[in-house]
């Protein structure tokens, strides 16, 4: 693929963040665009934006869970009768989100929900449009993983094992993909892409999903971390992790929109292992330098003291 222009694109979690400048920047180079999310009320904001700036694109909103499969597989005959397609050219999967961060002490049920979306979804509707990818002449397939896909950290006395575990397997399943697609469908590319710390609002939208913050939860990490709580109200808990949700968007050193930028002219150059800001890049080198300590406090100190994930690890 050398040009998204009169491509079809596909792109989950379009709402907000990463997806909305995807879909933003795909439609300004001449794409179709397909997007989901769980709201439809972003995404409005979203198709907006796009008929603002890019009148030309169709664009498609379709509310959908990835992590259910019915729901994708009517997300996929949707943006077929939508598109009058019969073939798609490019597939994002990008929705996810946080939470469920240990598998000892956390509730199964957010553990597993964040696990479904991050992997599940990936996978469903890899499996939902493939068959639609195998007719393009010149296919890709993006999914987004994460520095948490090679790096299952984010604070050495922090438990992060549900979101981990998902991009784990988003990484190593795109990476497959490579071997089955020369194979299989050699017209097709797969590409993993794994950001640092990037402008999205991802820690807001998790709590909304996982039903609102867990106060108790929070208290008990606070509590861990030597922070005195006792004297917060749960409202004051849950002011707390709103601003910090808002902070990890606002102050973050890579934007959801340089980010996109990033991927989409990393596609078109043909690069599989997408690396995106500053930090990615040097954690990355930092974990395949000493990866027996990369579990240490002292890994994390390096790591920071570089400064890189301030807004994260605290």
């Amino acid at each position: 693929m050398n040009t998204y222009e009169g491509k079809l694109a596909v792109v989950t979690g379009g709402g907000t963040g990463m997806g909305r400048e995807l879909v933003l920047q795909l439609a300004a180079a001449g794409a179709h665009v397909a997007m989901c999310d769980i709201s439809e009320e972003n995404m409005a904001e979203t198709a907006a934006l796009v008929a603002a700036a890019s009148p030309n694109c169709r664009i498609s909103s379709h509310v959908c869970d990835v992590a259910d499969e019915a729901q994708v597989l009517a997300f996929r005959d949707a943006v077929q009768s939508s598109h009058e397609a019969d073939h798609i050219d490019v597939l994002f999967n990008n929705a996810g989100i946080g939470g469920g961060g240990s598998f000892v002490a956390d509730e199964r049920a957010d553990w597993e929900r964040t696990f479904n979306i991050c992997w599940n979804g990936v996978y469903l509707c890899a499996r939902a449009f493939m068959e639609l990818l195998v007719r393009s002449e010149d296919g890709a397939l993006v999914n987004t993983s994460s520095i948490n896909g090679f790096w299952a950290s984010v604070g050495a006395d922090r438990p992060h094992t549900a979101y981990c575990a998902a991009k784990f397997a988003v990484k190593g399943f795109t990476e497959a993909l490579i071997a089955d697609f020369r194979v299989n469908a050699p017209h097709l590319s797969a590409h993993v892409v794994m950001p640092g710390h990037i402008g999205t609002s991802i820690m807001l939208n998790s709590a909304e999903v996982h039903g609102g913050v867990n106060v108790i939860d929070v208290r008990k990490r606070l509590a861990l971390q030597d922070i005195p709580v006792d004297h917060m109200s749960d409202s004051d808990i849950e002011a707390l992790v709103a601003g910090l949700g808002e902070a990890f968007r606002d102050d973050a050193p890579t934007s959801s929109t340089a980010a996109a930028t990033v991927i989409l002219d990393a596609v078109l150059a043909g690069q599989w292992r997408i690396l995106i800001g500053v930090d990615a890049h040097a954690i990355d080198e930092l974990v395949r330098a000493d990866p027996s300590s990369a579990y240490e406090p002292e890994f994390v100190d390096r790591v920071t003291g570089a400064g890189h994930l301030l807004g994260l690890i605290r």
